[in-house]
């Protein structure tokens, strides 16, 4: 009782006490007594119960003067009907502007790479004669940014700066040529004409292709290469091979 005295709430919990009181009441006069209250009589219950039933008018009514009610905030009252409450509006946000630029961006054109046969070289040779160099594309685009992000980028134009050079690899295709026959000895003994190799051409007054037209008085088989002078006349064709045919 002296903390709620001091706190404010004296006559609330006055009020408190007095409603236990009217529930001891009415158990005593229900029971006829309760003696451990010193209520030995349904008279004494009776009494109790009109007293308890004062201090609960009187606490209550000394509570509700030292803590009145204040009026409702303006925003809980309901408006008169047939009016509108005029509510706060949201503060509108801002619809973001989209910003188109132009952008140029260089990129590489990669080279092709082709391959040729080339006669003039070897068999098995494998040949770079023309080094690769890529090219230059520029390429223009239309970029879409909204609040400083693409969200849209579209190509609009093309520009080749430099054109692509393109490798080639030269396969060899030429056969290596034959090796030069031995030269055959004169099985007579006799000198052999120094400007033929393959055959052993006689040096003599004249000299034929054996098996031909030819009436000597020598003779040579063939083939016969000319590797000096043709002083018999031996290469008709002049192909640096005489009694070919």
């Amino acid at each position: 009782m002296l903390v709620s005295a001091v706190g404010g709430a004296f006559w609330a919990m006055l009020a408190l006490v007095a409603i236990v009181a009217v529930v001891i009441g009415v158990v005593a006069l229900v029971r006829g007594r309760v003696s451990s209250l010193g209520i030995r009589n349904r008279g004494i219950a009776a009494a109790v119960i009109g007293a308890a039933l004062c201090l609960v008018v009187v606490g209550g009514s000394a509570n509700a003067a030292i803590h009145p009610v204040g009026p409702r905030p303006a925003a809980l009252l309901s408006a008169p009907e047939g009016t509108s409450v005029a509510k706060p509006s949201a503060t509108p946000t801002p619809t973001p502007t989209d910003v188109v630029t132009e952008v140029t961006e260089v990129v590489e054109i990669p080279f092709a790479v082709t391959e040729v046969q080339d006669p003039n070289i070897d068999v098995g040779q494998v040949v770079v004669t023309t080094t690769g160099v890529p090219g230059q594309q520029t390429n223009t685009y239309r970029v879409t940014t909204r609040a400083g992000v693409e969200i849209a980028r579209e190509l609009v134009a093309q520009l080749v700066s430099v054109q692509p050079v393109a490798q080639v690899t030269s396969v060899g295709t030429r056969p290596p040529a034959p090796p030069p026959p031995a030269p055959v000895a004169d099985p007579a003994g006799g000198g052999c004409d120094p400007n033929y190799e393959g055959q052993c051409v006689p040096i003599a007054s004249d000299v034929d292709c054996a098996g031909g037209s030819g009436n000597g008085p020598a003779y040579t088989p063939g083939p016969v290469y000319v590797v000096g002078s043709d002083v018999y006349d031996l290469d008709r064709d002049g192909d640096g091979i005489a009694c070919d045919a």
